[in-house]
């Protein structure tokens, strides 16, 4: 599991600062020269230094369960990157202060 946890992320996160993980051994290592790698370490009791913490991700992934749990039930390899892209876009408009279903159709509407 870490090589594959470390090829991905290597591809993904090109224009990241920081890289902010828990202490499971395959998130070692994350991190290159232009990334910082921040560890959280949960195990001792920890949960934030300073500004840093895994608080969002988590979230994210509690959110994610939740929907595919309930809305879907079970997701397949194939269509999984769709899932994922949709709760990652309802996921960064959760504060927006219009429904989302209207920002969707305003988007729709706009010239491309």
């Amino acid at each position: 599991m870490g090589p594959w946890n470390h090829r991905t992320l290597e591809v993904t996160h090109d224009d990241a600062e920081a890289i902010v993980t828990d202490e499971w051994p395959a998130h070692r290592g994350i991190g290159d020269e232009n990334t910082e790698d921040r560890t959280i370490y949960h195990g001792a009791q920890e949960w934030v230094q300073a500004n840093v913490h895994t608080n969002t991700i988590e979230g994210f992934w509690s959110l994610v369960k939740r929907g595919i749990g309930s809305v879907y039930h079970a997701v397949s390899a194939k269509h999984l990157q769709g899932y994922l892209d949709e709760y990652g876009w309802r996921y960064n408009h959760r504060g927006d202060g219009r429904a989302q279903f209207e920002t969707l159709l305003l988007r729709a509407t706009l010239p491309s």
